[in-house]
């Protein structure tokens, strides 16, 4: 089990915190089995604003994985399908609980000198 910093839009965000984003889709996915996740809000917030605990890491088709998580994805099926767009197998970081900090974060809090591309082991 492991931790990850991801880099996510603003808007995704305050759907995670208001739990209607109850998924968190990536086109790749990290090697080590992720248990948790600290999020870092993208431009223009730059910092690190929580974390989440993760409850199960799906790994499938997208159209399948569409049709398991569309009723939480926080994202239109438009921009899920753009987003996975020449992707044979789509992933989902379920998520169990997410927890906003009281005062947001820098980078640097966390060792961590640039925001990651797609995510940084920490």
């Amino acid at each position: 089990m492991c931790k990850i910093l991801l880099s996510i839009k603003p808007e995704y965000v305050e759907r995670i915190f208001n739990n209607t984003k109850k998924y968190e889709y990536r086109r790749i996915l990290a090697k080590n089995n992720v248990n948790s996740i600290v999020i870092y809000c993208s431009y223009p917030v730059k910092k690190i604003v929580g974390k989440l605990k993760v409850k199960s890491i799906i790994k499938k088709p997208p159209a399948i994985l569409w049709k398991l998580t569309h009723q939480n994805a926080g994202i239109s099926k438009e921009r899920f399908y753009k987003y996975f767009n020449g992707k044979s197998i789509a992933y989902a970081y379920e998520i169990d609980s997410a927890k906003k900090y009281k005062t947001r974060r820098n980078l640097n809090d966390f060792g961590v000198s640039f925001p990651p591309q797609s995510f940084i082991y920490i």
